[in-house]
């Protein structure tokens, strides 16, 4: 649909990319009427969560998990109408490494609901029981801030959070939220979580475990709504140069004029786009210095009768860190996915010899698991940014005027998840209603 003149201010915003921040920002933008246009260079919504075709059916590019903490995402969710409640699995917090560590959240207020998770888990001594308490006593008294940031390993080590405690819980909830191993990860954006998630509402702790692809869950429905109100998506529509002039923003030299544009592609996609800008010469450098971490994912389809105890499940001592089963999510029966996040020694490994190495580590929890049907791995070598501590990451609003950012990567005091690239969308089209309302 052709977009709507906004006689009335002479606003007119381009959305550069279609990931969750590009379509978080346009949602937020039709919603109030606002005339937008959406630029996507590739022929799919999501960018670095998206939907992909693998052996005739629709699969993620990475196996993603929600927290009942995300309130933006699933307040974006249900205004374009993908119900969250039909398209996400929720479960109370729960990690389980069979036969070695297992913890389960009841329905008690927060954060009751974790300290008798501790008190009931099996796999913890007692020491390291109290240990936790202690730590949680600890954090919020002081309001889940630390004086200075460190490595999330150091903050533990400094209360006493070893061993299985470290291994089976704070580690692997360290790696899956920051894409960052804990040796590295920025302890301070780690207790920003702990604090949303585990010391809110009893809610905010629950996972919410995609039923669905992920285009369904929100880029898809987020451009029909888009479109539905006046606005454009365009898809293989790539923006290679942006320009400004005395009458708005020029993309490509067309003749087309934006009062704003909200620039939403990938932090490695940033630089070669603001470089007509002296002004944003800071903004680029920031941008240029983050480093990346990857995320691996292998689907492996095994016939319908094979399935998982249940729909999540950790793995510890080799390359898979969680193993989820989509015929429990889904009803694609027998198809389980792998996931590896953060960088690691499986980056030497070929795709078929990580395979192989996936399945013999299945094989060794599922005795008699015949060999996969078919499995493909999925690499996204640039998944997140590493959350380290101290980062600099550039803010939505830049030095040019009326010229904003937007993604996972910008100023927050999040990790790179869906949770900040939509909050930063949202960040971005307030301040385009702000400068006309």
């Amino acid at each position: 649909m052709d977009r709507l003149e906004d006689l009335d201010h002479g606003v007119n915003v381009a959305i550069i990319g279609a990931g969750w921040a590009g379509m978080a920002a346009a949602v937020m933008l039709a919603q109030a009427k606002t005339p937008v246009t959406v630029f996507e260079a590739a022929r799919h919504l999501g960018g670095r969560a998206r939907s992909v075709e693998i052996e005739g059916i629709e699969l993620d590019n990475g196996q993603h998990i929600l927290i009942g903490a995300y309130r933006e995402t699933l307040r974006l969710m249900r205004a374009v109408g993908a119900d969250p409640e039909q398209l996400l699995l929720r479960q109370p917090l729960a990690i389980e490494y069979p036969g070695k560590f297992s913890l389960r959240a009841p329905r008690l207020p927060a954060p009751l609901h974790l300290l008798a998770a501790l008190l009931a888990a099996r796999g913890l001594t007692w020491g390291e029981r109290i240990a936790a308490m202690r730590f949680i006593t600890a954090m919020r008294a002081n309001a889940y801030r630390i004086a200075a940031d460190m490595p999330v390993s150091e903050l533990l080590g400094q209360h006493r959070q070893s061993g299985a405690l470290a291994r089976h819980l704070w580690e692997p909830l360290c790696v899956s939220a920051l894409n960052t191993p804990a040796a590295s990860a920025s302890a301070q954006v780690f207790l920003n979580l702990f604090r949303d998630a585990l010391d809110g509402a009893r809610a905010n702790s629950d996972f919410l475990i995609p039923r669905a692809d992920l285009g369904k869950l929100f880029p898809q429905p987020a451009a029909d709504f888009v479109c539905a109100n006046g606005g454009s998506v365009r898809l293989a529509t790539p923006v290679r140069t942006i320009d400004k002039s005395e009458d708005g923003f020029v993309l490509d030299a067309a003749a087309q004029r934006y009062s704003h544009v909200v620039l939403a592609v990938g932090p490695h996609q940033v630089d070669a786009l603001l470089d007509r800008f002296a002004a944003l010469a800071t903004t680029r450098k920031s941008v240029a210095a983050l480093a990346y971490e990857p995320i691996y994912t292998c689907y492996l389809q095994y016939p319908p009768e094979v399935s998982m105890p249940q729909p999540m499940t950790g793995f510890d001592g080799g390359y898979v860190q969680w193993i989820f089963d989509r015929g429990r999510l889904n009803g694609r029966a027998g198809l389980l996915a792998a996931v590896i996040s953060a960088h690691g020694a499986h980056q030497n490994a070929s795709r078929d010899e990580l395979a192989g190495a996936i399945h013999r580590e299945l094989a060794a929890f599922l005795p008699g698991l015949p060999a996969p049907l078919w499995s493909r791995v999925i690499a996204e070598k640039r998944a997140t940014f590493s959350c380290r501590p101290d980062m600099v990451r550039p803010a939505n609003r830049t030095a040019v005027d009326r010229l904003y950012l937007a993604g996972d990567y910008t100023a927050s005091d999040y990790p790179a998840t869906l949770e900040s690239a939509v909050r930063s969308g949202v960040l971005a089209a307030r301040l385009v209603r702000g400068e006309h309302a």
